[in-house]
């Protein structure tokens, strides 16, 4: 996917730092060099010099002017070369230098990205989700479906287990499919099911493939709208910068903050605006459906109902059977 303007600029400025960097880096070895051996400096005036004459000459009508110059410019650059290395410096060591010696720091090689950008990339969107850090622990290779049970089942008759790898299936194809199918999920059921651990595997999954991904927990985005709408100096917080355009919108936790018509208001805004856009959004939460309605608007409860894959998940609590884990393995 492609980055926004602000994105992409924030990626160049980062090369032209380190541009500028590496140019200080060079005349600061080049001081260094010419102070304690002249004759590079000599060698430096006479290159240029001659490469004026050599201009001159070719105008003149001396076709032969460049070829002179080439083989005197070699032979000055070998003895260069030897004043450095006597003096114990590498031979390349007045060369500017560059991080990517691939792109020379420009973050392209034929008009095609480098891998140092698309690098770039994927950490600039990591840092921009509110996720790094956690998905190296939460991720797709990381998910078990041991904490699931073919004994538990819901009133269809379905197991946990059963609908846990139904889940996951949606799951997969809503990453495989995202560049070609609009869609939204809604995660809701019981606490400590692995609503939020799924989020968080599809936006790795997501982020690896350099698409935006912003998490916030409902508490988050709604305090972030709260300082946007309420701040006097009309600022906009970078944390809200991108919630309306990013690739993908998981909002985490719906339910646990006070709910208000200031909440009711931006959470169908966002909602609504998204759908519009066609930009998809993951919602989870531990509220019953026949609870959600009561809680917000009738209006956001059909936007969802109605534009949204809904996904119920069930079972054991998987953080209170992982501490009887470790509480275990303490033991033994």
């Amino acid at each position: 996917m492609a980055l926004n303007n602000s994105q992409y600029d924030a990626i160049m400025r980062d090369y032209q730092r380190l541009q500028s960097q590496h140019r200080h880096e060079q005349d600061d070895r080049i001081q260094e060099a010419y102070g304690r051996f002249p004759r590079l400096s000599e060698i430096h005036a006479l290159i240029a010099s001659e490469s004026v004459a050599c201009g001159k000459a070719l105008l003149n009508g001396d076709n032969q002017a460049l070829d002179r110059l080439k083989l005197h410019i070699q032979k000055l650059g070998t003895e260069r070369a030897s004043i450095l290395q006597k003096g114990g410096y590498p031979a390349d060591y007045l060369e500017l230098t560059y991080t990517c010696p691939y792109c020379h720091d420009t973050g392209y090689i034929d008009n095609q990205k480098c891998q140092c950008f698309k690098k770039a990339e994927i950490d600039l969107l990591y840092t921009q989700s509110n996720l790094q850090g956690i998905l190296e622990e939460e991720n797709f290779s990381t998910f078990s479906y041991d904490y699931y049970s073919d004994d538990i089942r819901d009133a269809s008759g379905k197991s946990s287990l059963e609908r846990i790898h139904r889940v996951t299936e949606i799951c997969h194809r809503f990453i495989r499919e995202f560049d070609q199918t609009f869609s939204n999920l809604f995660f809701y059921g019981d606490t400590g099911v692995g609503k939020t651990f799924l989020s968080h595997c599809i936006a790795k999954e997501l982020l690896d493939t350099t698409h935006s991904v912003i998490y916030f927990s409902a508490q988050e985005l709604f305090q972030n709208f709260a300082d946007k709408r309420f701040n006097r100096n009309g600022e906009t917080t970078d944390s809200t910068e991108h919630i309306y355009d990013c690739d993908l919108l998981i909002i985490d936790d719906l339910g646990t903050e006070l709910t208000n018509a200031f909440v009711n208001s931006e959470l169908f805004s966002c909602i609504n605006e998204r759908l519009i856009n066609q930009k998809s959004t993951i919602i989870s939460t531990n509220l019953p459906l026949e609870s959600f309605a009561s809680v917000y608007s009738e209006r956001i409860f059909s936007r969802i109902s109605n534009g949204y894959t809904m996904l119920k998940l069930f079972g054991k609590d998987i953080r209170v059977q992982k501490k009887v884990q470790r509480l275990s393995a303490k033991r033994s």
